[in-house]
């Protein structure tokens, strides 16, 4: 397990500063909690500043660069560009000053490119190790202000992440709030501490006013279906702060509405899936076990041959995904989606065990549903917190939930 020390300390009330991350690392193993590693990260990002396009003309000698009117904060400097997606003049990117040192060692130097000196760099994502995308310079939210240090801007972007071994027994510790959790008991113990626990803010409490939405048709291998109907969504990126902090802990970030379940899976240790409404019949789901020589096709477009033991979510008609494992193609989340059905639940952990090892599938949901997963208010927090973040960063508006148990 991954955990980041900015955000974890984010999810903790303290009277004075936070521990640092080697105090944090003996605090945890102390614990019971293992630390094996720390990976520090941005080393070099502290020098990086918000930049603004001021202005842009095509390079006399080079066809294939830009020469940029870049302002600092300070002052305007001639910087030359060789990315296809500069923003227009007043856009705002990652600015590399002189002398800034690069987090793969890159020092800035003045260069001369072609009859032009160049006073900086205007930096990609890869360049500053904080995301894959390597194929054009990153842009940021133009209501940035000229000069800001980026780091300032963005948490997590210089962060160390601990690597912890958790035991079989301990699957609160996988997600943040677990381990903060832990962390708070263990500085309230001490002599004059006080900490405690701090939620990130969560949706209002929802009214259950849809009973067709959610029905759990195996009873034995769902304990408990909350099923949220969200419309109005927009796909598109993360912001900043979300992919680079998805990036931190290994994972890919693909769009908002996909980035904020894994977020919510890292926070609270609860996997979430989100199905395009619009590719459900009936608009509901369905838990119940696959019909003999039912087949799916998963996310990663491998058509599956399931058996009468595989827990599916399926809408009126078809398996829409292998419970608990890993979600159908036919209902993912695209760029052309508007209304999505949100799923958080808990399935048995045996069940999930046995199917993740039938179709030889180990994913993040997996392996935090075979340990267990909170089915009381950890599992209405998880959701109401993806809700939040939903209506936040997709602009959507919850219109219908559901709950369905045993």
């Amino acid at each position: 397990m991954l955990i980041s020390h900015a955000w974890l300390c984010e999810l903790l009330q303290l009277d004075g500063p936070a521990p640092d991350p080697a105090t944090l690392a003996t605090i945890l193993t102390g614990l019971g909690l293992e630390v094996e590693a720390l990976h520090r990260h941005g080393a070099g990002v502290e020098s990086i500043l918000v930049g603004e396009i001021r202005g842009k003309a095509p390079h006399p000698q080079a066809g294939k660069l830009t020469v940029v009117e870049l302002f600092d904060g300070q002052q305007t400097l001639t910087v030359c560009c060789g990315a296809s997606n500069l923003p227009p003049v007043g856009g705002k990117v990652a600015f590399a000053p002189i002398g800034a040192r690069l987090p793969g060692g890159l020092e800035i130097a003045p260069r001369e490119l072609r009859g032009v000196a160049s006073q900086g760099m205007i930096c990609s994502e890869t360049e500053l190790e904080i995301g894959v995308d390597g194929d054009g310079i990153l842009i940021l939210p133009e209501h940035w202000s000229a000069g800001a240090p980026l780091h300032s801007l963005v948490p997590g972007i210089v962060d160390t992440v601990l690597e912890i071994n958790v035991t079989p027994n301990r699957p609160d510790a996988l997600g943040h709030l677990g381990v903060a959790r832990d962390v708070a008991a263990y500085l309230s113990s001490r002599p004059g501490g006080r900490a405690a626990l701090k939620l990130p803010p969560l949706h209002p409490q929802l009214a259950l006013d849809d009973p067709h939405l959610v029905a759990i048709a195996a009873p034995d291998r769902c304990g408990r279906y909350l099923g949220y109907v969200i419309d109005r969504v927009k796909v598109g990126p993360s912001p900043l702060w979300l992919r680079v902090r998805l990036h931190r802990l290994g994972l890919r970030p693909i769009s908002n509405l996909v980035d904020i379940t894994n977020l919510v899976l890292m926070e609270f240790g609860q996997p979430l899936h989100a199905f395009d409404r619009s590719k459900l019949a009936e608009g509901r789901v369905v838990v119940r076990l696959a019909h003999r020589d039912e087949g799916l096709r998963t996310l990663d477009a491998s058509d599956r041959s399931l058996t009468v033991s595989d827990l599916v979510i399926a809408d009126a008609r078809d398996a829409q995904a292998l419970a608990g494992v890993m979600g159908g193609a036919a209902s993912m989340v695209s760029a052309a989606t508007s209304e999505i059905l949100l799923e958080a639940a808990w399935f048995a952990p045996a069940g999930i065990r046995a199917s993740a090892r039938r179709h030889a599938l180990a994913t993040d949901a997996s392996y935090r549903y075979e340990r267990g997963v909170d089915h009381g208010a950890g599992l209405e927090h998880a959701a109401r917190r993806a809700l939040a973040l939903i209506v936040e960063l997709a602009g959507g508006r919850v219109v219908a939930s559901a709950e369905a148990d045993r």
